[in-house]
């Protein structure tokens, strides 16, 4: 069964003992919101933030480069479809909207 699912970047609450959809969900969130090398056990797990403060095109293609392979790598059961990103001109920041789709 497959199930199309996007996440904001808006903070979530950690549920131990999540299942199904939920679990995928909330391991993307993780994995998305984890800077690399600040896991002990496993230090490649998360996304590279070395791209910070570069040109924003340079941002946002790292970005979706790291978030494609941080999610390929550890959680199979999703699969990153599409990256929108919404823009605060005023304020120069933007944040990312992302289309899983999860596989069983």
């Amino acid at each position: 069964m497959e199930q199309w699912v996007t996440l904001d970047s808006l903070p979530t609450e950690m549920v131990f003992g999540a299942k199904d959809v939920f679990d995928v969900i909330q391991n993307v969130r993780t994995i998305l919101t984890t800077p690399k090398g600040t896991q002990p056990l496993d230090r490649d797990f998360g996304i590279s933030l070395e791209f910070l403060d570069s040109p924003v095109l340079t941002v946002r293609a790292r970005a979706e480069q790291e978030c494609f392979m941080a999610i390929r790598k550890y959680e199979p059961r999703a699969v990153l479809k599409e990256i929108k990103w919404d823009i605060d001109v005023l304020s120069g920041k933007f944040w990312p909207d992302i289309l899983i789709q999860v596989v069983k």
